[in-house]
């Protein structure tokens, strides 16, 4: 059951790569977004990499490579998602999961749940992300 939301971070991308591969386009994405999670003042960071599929849609991870940052220690994280281009330039939207594998104990009560993500890319390299607790 989709639950409680938890807040919206924002930021930027802050750097693009295009990754070798024989099949289908795959492209790595730097972010750092900031804002409240659950009540804490966060700065998340990930690398993530994504593909384009066979039918145009897009499928993401960033596998172990996220970290949260809160006032009182830093916490890692792991995620996938799928998703599409808006149409709009390099603009994309995914959707997906969040799993914090360790964090500070200021959310630490976030570690047994997933983190359900909406996450919005604009041309310009404005990120957002808005999360709720799935329970």
């Amino acid at each position: 059951m989709l639950g409680d939301k938890l807040g919206i971070l924002s930021g930027k991308v802050i750097g693009q790569r295009i990754l070798p591969s024989e099949d289908e386009p795959r492209a790595e994405t730097s972010f750092e977004v900031s804002g409240q999670l659950d009540g804490v003042q966060v700065t998340m960071m990930g690398t993530y990499w994504s593909k384009v599929r066979p039918d145009g849609s897009l499928y993401g991870e960033c596998p172990n490579q996220g970290v949260f940052m809160a006032p009182d220690g830093v916490g890692l994280w792991t995620a996938a998602g799928v998703g599409w281009f808006t149409g709009v330039g390099t603009g994309v939207s995914f959707r997906g999961a969040v799993y914090l594998t360790k964090a500070p104990a200021s959310l630490a009560k976030l570690t047994s749940v997933a983190l359900i993500f909406e996450w919005d890319v604009d041309n310009d390299s404005n990120a957002t992300g808005t999360f709720w607790a799935w329970k």
